[in-house]
This record gives structure tokens, sequence and C-alpha cells, in this order.
């Protein structure tokens, strides 16, 4: 039986690399850790394509930078698993230091440019590159648990990407929450909506609640040269959690 969280969503049918699909996707049943850490300002504008897209920062000159392990075990294009790298920013519009986020956390309505998203299957990988404008590749996502921990590997051809390691907080039903994510295609940028429904979740302050971990890839060495904290300023647990991806479209589109 559907949940209700899916109800009054229409999907459309389509063929998606070969195969049947549907938009919006569906994800009935996820895991997803994250973790936000500070960055620099400056060097986390370097790395964004347009000049409209603004870092929002915590602090002057200290922006936020997201790292997110998915472990979608059931959804409309199959079984996968994906880890984002995203900024929070605004579009067009001047952020205000610890103000936009707060507000942003108050309306549990999050933007970010999204700047890598590796996935673990060709599907997810060739959907998101050709209707979204995803930056996806083909990586090793693996995912480890222990009574008290669980631990995302993420590497591309054998060179060790990061490694995030997360406690295995005690959950409580959250609220839903949207994300809106930016992207270019063709030189093009396209947005599109991601609604979360956290069905166990907690936030943590706690700085040791979790632990990133930069290897030797060259995505790494970027990584390295922003300045992320030492610690996270938040980290996110949700073991269950559903949630739906809406078709990308024209930023003209509203």
């Amino acid at each position: 039986m559907s949940s209700d969280f899916f109800r009054n969503v229409k999907q459309w049918d389509l063929e998606w690399a070969g195969r049947k699909a549907k938009l919006p996707v569906f994800y009935q049943d996820n895991t997803s850790l994250t973790a936000i850490y500070t960055a620099s300002t400056a060097k986390v504008r370097a790395l964004l394509p347009r000049p409209d897209m603004h870092p929002i920062e915590m602090l002057p000159g200290k922006c936020l930078a997201t790292f997110t392990a998915f472990e979608y075990r059931q959804s409309d294009i199959d079984a996968y698993n994906e880890f984002s790298i995203a900024f929070m920013i605004t579009l067009g519009r001047p952020q205000i230091p610890g103000v936009t986020v707060a507000w942003q956390m108050l309306k549990r309505r999050f933007s970010v440019y999204v700047w890598q998203l590796p996935v673990t299957t060709e599907v997810a990988r060739y959907g998101g590159v050709e209707m979204y404008g995803y930056p996806k590749f083909l990586a090793d996502i693996v995912f480890t648990r222990s009574s008290d921990a669980l631990t995302c590997d993420l590497s591309e051809k054998g060179k060790h990407i990061l490694t995030l390691k997360g406690k295995a907080l005690r959950t409580a039903p959250g609220k839903i929450a949207r994300f809106v994510t930016y992207s270019i295609k063709d030189g093009i940028p396209l947005v599109a909506n991601v609604v979360t429904n956290p069905l166990e979740f907690k936030q943590s302050r706690d700085p040791h609640a979790a632990e990133l971990t930069l290897g030797d890839h060259p995505i790494a060495e970027t990584l390295k040269t922003i300045e992320l904290s030492s610690k996270p300023i938040m980290t996110q647990y949700c073991p269950k959690t559903e949630a739906i991806l809406f078709a990308g479209r024209n930023l003209m589109d509203g």
C-alpha cells in the first residue's frame, strides 16, 4: 500500500536509459547521513558556475558545505547508493550571514548547488545527467554499520574520495523538508525540488556526531583547498526516510 506521503502526487510514465520509469521519482525506503561543515566563502565561490550563485554563510567569510550519503533500498529506479557534495546557496539574491540559513531552517526549505553526485548504477547516473544536469558519475559507495555508527566509504576506480562516519543516534519522526537543487545542463541553469519525509530522524550539533576523512582522489584534493572546518557544525541521521524527486525545469519556469 502506498504511503500517504506519495498519495496525492501524480506520476507520468517515460523511458529512462532504455527502461520504463516515472516522474516524479519516488523513493520509498532510504537511509541518509548528512554532515554540514563550514568552508571558505571565497574558495567555494570559485567552484560555483555562475556569479549570481551566492554561498550562504554562517559567519562572514565562512559558508556551508554539505556531505550526504544516501542508501536507496527501494525506489522507482531500483536500489542504488549516492553521495552528494553540495554548497548551500542563494541564486540571484544576496544572503545575510547567519540569518539566511536560520530562515531556511525555520522554513525547512534549503537551496543548494550540487557540486558532485556520484552514484552506483547506470540508470541513476544517466537520468541524473541527462534530465537534471547533475554532476553524476559511477563510483563505489559502500555502507557499513555497527551498533553505534553508520559509515559510508566513497571511491572511484580504486582511489579513495572520502569516508563519512556518523553516530547511530536515537531518532524520532521528523518533519517534511524541501531541498531546492540547482545544477547546470549544457550551460543552462536548472532547478529541481526534492521533498523528504524523515520517518526516523535526529539532528545534532555535537561536533563529534560525525567525522569526515578525505582521501587522495582529485575531488578530495579540491576539498582540501576550501578550508573545511575540522568538525561538523550539524549532523542529521535518518535511518528511514521517504523522498520524492520532482522533474528538473528551467529557472525561467519558476
